[in-house]
């Protein structure tokens, strides 16, 4: 999205270089991820939303320079499409491999980011909403009956909110800080059809209180929804040294929050869970906490 933009390559090279330096990289299972069709990508999202993406993206003529913006922090260059399709494929495609057995649980280390895309337009530095695609592909082709997602970024996942409020097959849970980006004031908890449980938090929470809102109302209501599957909207960008938000978690809160989501899934979803990257652009940090949340999820720690 342009050489200012924290939402660059190196987040995903930082994460690759972390899970090296950990010695955990051996033990993971690397598929690469296919594009996701135009099928996949309208469970999730108007006709409209696609096309502005197709058509609005620069050509590869224009050069590398080239950027049409469809807000202030969301660009499209000319190898956009194909990347936000990488993106949905790799979340669809992890699907697949946990609902067919193949693997018990996956992590999609992917970008563009998705959870702010909204059904008729991408926002927020994201293009389409990966995990909203993923829980339809679940849903609707799998034949699931409930998924829960699952956001731990500290902005509010206010596209996939949109996606799903009023869906009895999807609880949402969620906590971001607020007053912040996206500013959706409507974003209260459990949200006026039930299943919306998306907590505001101030500025400065920590661990402390993210831990006490999963184990008094997030593991609750999973219990109690039985979700067949787990979709994570896996953003890092709530750890204290990012300089995008003002939260205060670590990489142990990450971890300790995964184990959380285990357990529910081992209870209920035959431990299925597809978790997908989000935010996070402290470099180190980013690195350090998808290792702790791939160590739990990969049974390494």
């Amino acid at each position: 999205m342009g050489d200012w933009h924290p939402e660059s390559p190196a987040r995903l090279q930082a994460i690759q270089d972390q899970l090296i330096a950990s010695r955990i990289e051996r033990f993971l299972d690397y598929r690469e991820a296919p594009l996701a069709s135009d099928t996949e990508i309208l469970r999730a999202h108007d006709a409209a939303a696609l096309e502005l993406v197709r058509t609005h993206q620069p050509p590869e003529s224009a050069g590398p320079g080239a950027y049409h913006f469809v807000d202030p922090d969301t660009a499209l260059n000319a190898h956009s499409l194909r990347a936000a399709r990488r993106a949905a494929g790799a979340a669809v495609a992890a699907t697949d491999a946990v609902i067919a057995g193949e693997v018990e649980n996956a992590f999609c280390a992917i970008r563009p980011p998705g959870h702010h895309a909204r059904p008729s337009t991408p926002m927020g530095f994201c293009i389409f909403n990966n995990v909203a695609i993923a829980a339809r592909h679940a849903l609707e082709h799998h034949g699931l009956e409930r998924v829960a997602i699952i956001d731990f970024d500290v902005h509010h996942g206010n596209g996939t909110e949109e996606a799903f409020d009023g869906d009895p097959r999807v609880l949402m849970t969620s906590f971001f800080q607020y007053p912040f980006y996206p500013y959706t004031e409507d974003a209260t908890a459990p949200g006026p059809h039930g299943n919306m449980l998306n907590q505001p938090l101030p500025a400065y929470s920590g661990g402390d209180v993210v831990r006490k809102l999963v184990s008094d109302v997030w593991v609750p209501a999973l219990h109690a929804f039985r979700p067949q599957m787990l979709f994570i909207s896996a953003g890092f960008d709530a750890h204290r040294e990012d300089d995008l938000g003002q939260m205060g978690l670590v990489e142990a809160d990450y971890a300790w929050i995964t184990r959380q989501l285990m357990a529910v899934a081992a209870q209920h979803a035959q431990g299925r869970i597809v978790s997908c990257l989000e935010g996070g652009y402290n470099l180190s940090a980013l690195g350090r906490s998808v290792t702790a949340h791939l160590k739990v999820l990969a049974q390494l720690d």
